[in-house]
C-alpha cells in the first residue's frame, strides 16, 4: 500500500522511499489500533468481574482500617496523657 502511494505521489527515488514509509507507518499504526480495540472488545466481554466478592473484601479491609485507627487514636491519647503527666511532675520537681 505504501509502495502505490509513494509512486503516485513522488518522481524521485528519496521521495518514493519517505512517502512509502510514512503512508507504510500509518496504515501499521492504524491496523494495529483497530485489530487492540477489536480483542479489547472481544476479550472484555468474556472476562467476569467478581463484583460480589471484590465489595465484600473492600468491607473487610475498610473495617480492619477502621480498627486499626481506633487503636492508634487510643494510643496517641495515652501517651499525650503521659507526656503530660511526666512534664507535670518535672515542674513540680524544679
Amino acid at each position: 500500500m505504501g509502495i502505490v502511494f509513494g509512486v503516485l505521489k513522488s518522481f524521485d527515488a528519496e521521495g518514493l522511499l519517505v512517502y512509502t514509509f510514512l503512508i507504510t507507518t500509518f496504515f501499521y499504526l492504524f491496523s494495529h489500533i483497530i485489530v487492540s480495540l477489536y480483542y479489547r472488545t472481544s476479550v472484555g466481554k468474556l472476562y467476569f468481574f467478581p463484583k460480589e466478592s471484590h465489595e465484600k473484601r473492600l468491607d473487610i479491609f475498610a473495617n480492619e482500617i477502621n480498627k486499626r485507627e481506633k487503636i492508634i487514636d487510643s494510643a496517641i491519647k495515652i501517651t499525650d496523657i503521659a507526656v503530660n503527666a511526666n512534664s507535670q511532675d518535672s515542674e513540680k520537681r524544679s
